[in-house]
């Protein structure tokens, strides 16, 4: 398997020597994405790392239909194809995402290139923040258009739950609910039209990955955490969070931790829009 995460220093002297050397061309993204600020463009263009880039989440890395189908559904694969040549990308290329999240948002680009079939992606670890301490430049303005790339997309590559497998799932193995604890308990909910979580699921937010400077905490730390939350070795864990963008986080600190994730991408946003489906609220699973 092909390294998940690259260190500021790995990423800058990749591109000044053009390739990974355990990798091949490097092809940089901004994945610049928040829920109270969807638009990433402006901070974008305040500084973002040379050649890099930008991603638009909402529209290049989402669909957009009925409230029932989720706030963030996964795109037709076209359009995920159509938006990867536009960023340059061939086939063996090193993709490299990042963000200025501690990586909450440009995980969904890791995982949906992953999950399309791109074998070499990495997440900036400690995002532009690591990028910026190091005091490595950046850029401002649009980046230049690289030349059009020729990667061909096929979803499937990594597992995902769907709506009707979830409740089952959720009886049989761990599935995990990364949003804030206040909203898997049902204290409240900002967005989505029912509060509390999957009945079964279990709370674990997503920032509890990542220490203070936005890393993500050593492999043996996270599978301890894991752990606790009753996940065994080799085990598939299931994994869902408001709109399917955190859930992608969660899905590489399984990873990392030597876990199998599956991402329920349309999550509590699909979920909730089922009235049909039954709602759990307070601390316990049930």
């Amino acid at each position: 398997m092909a390294s998940i995460l690259t260190t500021a220093h790995d990423l800058h002297d990749a591109l000044a020597a053009g390739a990974f050397p355990d990798g091949g061309p490097v092809r940089v993204l901004d994945v610049r994405w928040r829920l109270d600020r969807p638009d990433g463009r402006p901070a974008y263009r305040a500084g973002h790392i040379p050649g890099a880039q930008y991603v638009d989440l909402d529209h290049d890395l989402a669909a957009h239909g009925a409230p029932t189908e989720g706030r963030h559904p996964l795109p037709p694969v076209e359009t995920l194809q159509a938006a990867a040549r536009r960023w340059g990308i061939d086939a063996g290329d090193t993709v490299v995402v990042y963000d200025d999240l501690k990586n909450m948002s440009s995980a969904r680009a890791w995982w949906l290139l992953r999950y399309a079939g791109v074998a070499d992606v990495r997440l900036l670890d400690g995002a532009l923040a690591a990028w910026t301490g190091a005091g490595f430049m950046t850029e401002e303005g649009d980046a230049e258009p690289p030349t059009p790339g020729s990667i061909a997309l096929s979803y499937g590559a990594l597992p995902t739950l769907e709506l009707d497998e979830v409740g089952a799932f959720a009886e049989s193995a761990p599935l995990l609910d990364a949003r804030a604890g206040e909203r898997y308990r049902g204290e409240v909910e900002p967005i989505d039209p029912r509060a509390g979580h999957v009945p079964g699921a279990i709370s674990a937010p997503t920032t509890e990955n990542v220490g203070d400077d936005g890393r993500f905490l050593e492999p043996d730390a996270l599978r301890s955490r894991f752990r606790m939350l009753g996940a065994e070795d080799g085990m598939t864990v299931g994994v869902y969070c408001g709109s399917g963008v955190t859930a992608a986080h969660q899905a590489v600190a399984l990873t990392l931790a030597g876990f199998a994730p599956r991402v329920f991408p349309g999550s509590w946003s699909q979920w909730s829009n089922h009235e049909e489906l039954p709602v759990a609220t307070g601390p316990e699973r049930r």
